[in-house]
């Protein structure tokens, strides 16, 4: 047996206090003083091999209990305190073991506590959209991250702020680009502010995209980043200077409830004002109207990325000159979403983006491929959807690639503006049915369902098997 400290004390006691021994007791049937048992169990002493094989034998003790770390129940308490419930009060790594170790049926008993609280959270949230479906509102509340404000806030709410856009339109004449739009800001960077901008390898930034020196005036960028997101880092730094006004009257009529939302909600609102740069409103309206919303048209036509077009074509809801209601999400291959986005605000309760079946899931299968549906939902609306994978920064060989997927949609009236919508005119076996998400969908027989209605009992039955493990009554 390996020679190394074993520090038990919490579990040498539980022995103890299970077969109602006192400490002399025990001390004298292994051999020792009970003072050097109080130290044990105190940790202030390890268990030596000697005392661990007589454990074992005196008291039939398994010696991997004795040895073993709770390093699940740590795992499983870290997640605990990690919810934004308790962000005040994260104790550190050798607590959460004392804890676990030392009342491992407390331990557990808080464990299935948060599991319960997390699923009731998630039922609370499926009810809300079903209430908010039927136009009833609500109010519930949860513990929210920063990031989680910001996002909420960005998502429910049109995906166009009139000042900025009005401002990049006035910055973009002045600053007449010609067919170069990013010299002409790197230009403007130098002249103006004496600004660099330096593109460094990967073993000088192994981390950053991009760092603003101030001492030396510098803008650096990392060769990982596409020639399209060097265009947008250095527009964004652009517009952090010339539109700052705009920028913060903006922040202001938001209402966040902490500066670290504000300071997430800044960087959100520049990432808006480098593409109102790049593509100026009322020369991108036209020329999408023209290109009938062709997103590789109109990234050839600007030289920017395809995330970058379909982003801005959420932004075209100037009143009295807008464009098709388009709305987006992003995820990755795992399900978890990023970005959703929408002229309207993101149609949440209507559309969810949370089905399956939906064929953003499906682009990973075809990486750079553009796949074309019209969806139904379960009360009729139908919708127009637009998948593509996206690729992330240069890996290197030994790096795994980052790739998302991009789903761009709108409401199925306006397939006929799109140059989509002929993809999707006589589609086989009509539109996709989807649902908002498998807790709020109640469509029978679904192959895809991975999750139980929360509005249904399951229909557990010895007799008839449904083709679903979630078939419910």
């Amino acid at each position: 047996m390996a020679e190394h400290k074993i520090f038990a004390g919490p579990r040498v006691r539980r022995i103890r206090n299970t077969l109602s021994l006192t400490q002399t007791a025990m001390a004298e049937a292994l051999g020792i003083s009970p003072s050097y048992l109080n130290l044990i169990e105190r940790n202030q002493r390890p268990l030596t091999v000697q005392l661990l094989l007589k454990l074992a034998s005196v008291y039939k003790v398994d010696l991997d209990e004795l040895q073993g770390e709770a390093t699940g129940s740590v795992s499983l308490l870290r997640e605990v305190f990690s919810d934004p419930l308790l962000a005040g009060e994260v104790p550190g790594d050798q607590e959460l073991i004392e804890v676990s170790e030392a009342a491992p049926n407390a331990t557990s008993g808080i464990i299935k506590l948060y599991r319960a609280y997390r699923e009731q959270a998630a039922r609370l949230t499926d009810l809300a959209e079903l209430l908010a479906r039927e136009g009833h509102e609500t109010a519930l509340s949860a513990a929210r991250l920063p990031a989680d404000e910001v996002r909420e806030y960005f998502e429910r709410r049109p995906n166009y702020h009139a000042s900025i856009d009005e401002a990049a339109e006035r910055f973009h004449e002045e600053l007449k680009p010609a067919e170069d739009i990013g010299g002409a800001l790197r230009n403007w960077l130098k002249t103006q502010h004496g600004i660099v901008v330096r593109t460094l390898p990967v073993h000088t930034m192994p981390g950053l995209r991009r760092r603003y020196d101030r001492h030396s005036m510098r803008l650096f960028l990392s060769e990982r980043l596409s020639p399209f997101d060097q265009l947008r880092e250095v527009a964004m730094e652009v517009a952090q200077i010339a539109l700052n006004d705009a920028i913060v009257a903006e922040l202001d009529g938001c209402g966040f409830s902490s500066n670290e939302a504000r300071r997430i909600a800044r960087f959100e609102l520049a990432r808006y004002a480098a593409h109102a740069l790049i593509m100026p409103y009322g020369g991108f309206l036209a020329a999408a109207q023209r290109a009938r919303y062709d997103v590789d048209v109109l990234r050839s036509r600007y030289g920017v990325s395809y995330e970058m077009v379909a982003n801005r074509l959420t932004m075209l809801q100037r009143p009295g000159a807008s464009g098709v209601p388009f709305f987006m999400l992003e995820i990755d291959i795992a399900g978890n979403r990023f970005r959703r986005a929408g002229a309207q605000g993101f149609p949440q309760v209507r559309f969810g983006g949370h089905c399956p079946k939906l064929n953003v899931h499906a682009a990973f299968a075809q990486p750079g491929q553009i796949l074309v549906d019209a969806v139904e939902m379960p009360d009729g609306a139908e919708f127009l959807v637009v998948s593509r994978t996206l690729e992330g920064p240069q890996g290197a060989f030994s790096e795994r690639v980052r790739r998302t997927a991009l789903l761009l949609g709108c409401d199925i009236s306006f397939r006929d503006e799109t140059v989509y919508g002929q993809a999707v005119a006589n589609m086989p076996g009509g539109p996709v049915p989807i649902g908002a998400a498998c807790r709020t969908c109640e469509r029978q027989g679904c192959l895809a369902r991975a999750e139980p209605p929360v509005t249904r009992p399951l229909g557990l039955d010895e007799m008839v098997t449904g083709l679903s493990v979630f078939d419910f009554q």
